[in-house]
């Protein structure tokens, strides 16, 4: 459903945000062991998130990646937004350019409807409340 980069990109954000409530900040090769990820990649998509200021970033010997207050009350929706654009939110479910209300494909009104829980769920579902519920061992980011 969503690209790899999204994925690496959404478990880097939630695990960020779960070190940043006690005011750490954590280094990319950090990121990538809690992630499991390559390394070389989540560095790059770290670097998108910093740009695009999802995340913040500080150099130095006490330097990292860190989340804010504001970054907190982030949507998944943002990230996935961030990485793989809209499409997921608006494209076709035959990934069909010609698709609409007008031009149904075999799919449009089946998909559209999970499309739009699908976004829904996404943007209702904040970077904060992921942490509590890691907090609380509800829900796990990696391998118990």
């Amino acid at each position: 459903m969503f690209s790899k980069t999204c994925e690496y990109a959404i478990r880097a954000m939630i695990y960020i945000a779960q070190q940043s409530v006690g005011g750490n900040k954590v280094s990319f090769r950090q990121i990538a062991q809690a992630v499991d990820a390559p390394e070389p990649f989540i560095a790059k998509i770290l670097q998108d998130l910093a740009r695009k200021e999802l995340i913040l970033s500080a150099k130095g010997p006490h330097g990292g990646f860190f989340v804010d207050q504001a970054g907190m009350q982030r949507s998944l929706a943002d990230v996935v937004k961030a990485i793989d654009g809209d499409k997921i939110f608006t494209g076709c479910g035959l990934g069909l350019t010609y698709c609409s209300e007008r031009n149904p494909c075999p799919i449009h009104y089946e998909f559209k409807a999970i499309r739009n829980q699908m976004q829904q769920m996404l943007e209702s579902a904040t970077i904060s409340q992921f942490n509590d519920l890691l907090d609380k061992q509800l829900v796990y980011l990696g391998r118990s």
